[in-house]
């Protein structure tokens, strides 16, 4: 007890000691691309100028509004006529939203995390956001992993602010990977965004702050927040450019951090596991980086890439890492395996081929733009989209150019579909397209009349039979068009499917995950059939694009929270589940009916056995 009373005492000494007055701005969600968000930028950071009495600037994310190259420079000519240091984190619209999968975040600011000591404080951020649009929040894997390193070479007694775009909530799916290890440290509060409004928060008994966005919204003027630091409190107070300080809305008392471990607080369960006993991983690797695209096999080696561009081979048997292979962009694209080459898409603007049993580089193919889609294989043709408005086929052997539609809008994110001599695919702008498959001339494109990019029908890989091409965009229909001609033959938004569909082995049933519990089946055919069925599989509020697999009589699908579930639709029942972390299940890849393949957004690869 004696000990634990001096230690306090130090701490609270050493934060008197060190710990010094002084102010810093506060901005966040500038969203430069929208209406006003330049505008809005520029008028703060000319504010800013104004201001002798500031330290430095810290910017917590979405500092675009659709992550696009273009934006992300317009921002830092605008950022860079700032007359004080700032520091910059990106938030969901700067990554998941990104045509570049959040590349050209890092080549224009340098990187996506930030640590720097001011006058006794320690100022950590990691980056945060969807890495799949609309997917749930997520400290970046990588990010941890640096949060980790950084928090042990940090003193206890130092005292520490942590930013992040998010709140340290249930908006981010792995909120206590950041509030578990900040809260053996001195933590003294965490600031954020996302919101777009100024609010106090306390997130497990760390104080926090988030900050009102930098647009102006139904104002006439935009703001941000100047920060007051002094040795026993810390001050907001909203700043609009060109006015006066308004008056402080929020205090926070700077002391020595306690964690009470008395408190119990939420956090994921994995009691579905005990439920399925039978349900098993033969191995589970867990990369170094998010892993957003599904894992391919062949001749006994599983290959996949993460989001710090590295591409893994692991032994099917044992999950130990065979070779590895460096690119240098983040890699979103699902490899293919097709005569012992490895075929994937990087965010360094390369399609990559490399040797299946070593990783050696076969060919690669530059493209203007990072390559976001992954590849499908026809014949000696591979088939795939890019960010720079552009669909190639490539010769399989050599990497050439066999054709080019460069008249697509918006970035290719996902993987085509080829039927009756055509490809088609989808796209963030608006657009299904459908191609000829050897030459590339457009034969059709469909959009669902939204003028909204954000309802594009970008991320649900297309089914189809007996001529008819079924897809749900984000606007939560499931829709049949005419395979010959692109026209709708009928949208049905009965049971708000969104994205996540699959095509029955018989080709007779359309699978849908829905937006809450259920799995539904529609008959395949010209009319509008309704819903011929429902299944609720009890897996909550889901979102996410992972497309349902059919195999063996069971169809296979992830969700949103690390689970993966087995159902059998003949009957209409669910075979099992099982729960790997709380991050994103991408697509998985099913083996047979007994060996699925699948990873998690938050890195972790597994081979699940059913026994």
């Amino acid at each position: 007890m004696r000990r634990t009373a001096i230690l306090a005492l130090l701490i609270f000494l050493s934060l008197g000691t060190f710990a010094q007055t002084f102010k810093y701005a506060f901005v966040t969600d500038t969203h430069v691309g929208s209406g006003t968000g330049e505008e809005d930028l520029r008028r703060t950071v000319a504010d800013i100028n104004e201001q002798q009495n500031l330290d430095f600037i810290v910017i917590t994310g979405d500092i675009t509004e659709m992550g696009t190259n273009d934006e992300l420079k317009l921002a830092k000519s605008i950022l860079a006529e700032l007359r004080k240091p700032y520091y910059i984190i990106p938030g969901n619209h700067d990554t998941g939203w990104s045509e570049s999968g959040g590349v050209n975040f890092i080549k224009e600011f340098g990187n996506d995390k930030f640590v720097f000591d001011h006058k006794g404080y320690r100022f950590i951020a990691c980056a945060s956001g969807p890495y799949v649009r609309m997917s749930d929040g997520h400290i970046p894997r990588d990010a941890t992993v640096w949060l980790e390193k950084t928090l042990k070479s940090t003193p206890k007694n130092k005292p520490i602010v942590f930013l992040n775009h998010y709140p340290l909530d249930n908006s981010l799916d792995n909120w206590y990977e950041a509030t578990d290890r900040l809260k053996k440290y001195n933590i003294q509060y965490a600031l954020c965004g996302h919101g777009h409004n100024n609010h106090a928060y306390n997130f497990e008994g760390i104080e926090a702050t988030m900050g009102r966005s930098n647009l102006r919204a139904k104002d006439s003027i935009g703001g941000y927040n100047i920060v007051t630091m002094t040795k026993d409190s810390v001050f907001f107070a909203t700043k609009k450019p060109t006015q006066e300080l308004l008056p402080v809305w929020r205090k926070i008392v700077l002391h020595p951090f306690t964690n009470d471990i008395t408190k119990k607080y939420t956090r994921p369960v994995f009691t579905i596991n005990t439920q399925y006993p039978n349900v098993k991983p033969v191995w589970t690797y867990h990369s170094g980086a998010n892993v957003v695209n599904t894992p391919a096999y062949a001749e006994n080696i599983v290959v996949f890439g993460n989001s710090l561009g590295l591409i893994e081979a692991l032994n099917a048997k044992t999950g130990k890492k065979s070779w590895t292979f460096q690119t240098q962009g983040a890699i979103y694209s699902s490899p293919i395996i097709t005569q012992k080459q490895v075929i994937v898409g990087s965010g360094d603007g390369n399609i990559y081929s490399l040797n299946l049993l070593n990783g050696k580089v076969i060919w690669k193919s530059k493209t203007n733009n990072a390559v976001l889609g992954s590849p499908v294989i026809d014949g000696n043709l591979v088939l795939i989209g890019g960010s720079d408005h552009t669909f190639r086929a490539l010769d399989i052997q050599s990497g050439k150019t066999i054709w080019e539609f460069n008249e697509v809008e918006g970035s290719i994110v996902d993987k085509p579909l080829i039927y009756q001599g055509k490809v088609i695919f989808g796209s963030w702008g608006r657009h299904l397209y459908a191609l000829d498959l050897h030459s590339g001339k457009l034969l059709w494109k469909w959009n669902n009349g939204h003028g909204n990019r954000m309802f594009s029908p970008a991320m649900c890989t297309p089914v189809a039979t007996k001529g008819i091409v079924y897809i749900s965009a984000p606007d939560r229909y499931l829709t049949a068009i005419d395979a010959n001609n692109g026209n709708t033959l009928w949208r049905n938004k009965e049971a708000t499917v969104r994205e996540s569909i699959g095509l029955s082995a018989d080709s007779l049933t359309v699978y849908g995950k829905t937006m809450q519990d259920e799995i539904v089946g529609y008959k395949t055919q010209a009319t509008d059939p309704g819903v011929a069925w429902r299944l609720n599989v009890g897996f909550g509020y889901e979102h996410i694009p992972s497309m349902l697999i059919e195999k063996e009589g069971q169809v296979f699908f992830g969700t949103k929270n690390g689970t993966v579930y087995a159902i059998d639709p003949l009957n209409q029942k669910t075979i099992w589940g099982h729960k790997v972390d709380n991050s994103m299940v991408n697509t998985v890849n099913v083996i047979d009916g007994k060996n699925l393949l699948m990873s998690t957004m938050d890195g972790k690869v597994s081979w699940l056995k059913v026994n």
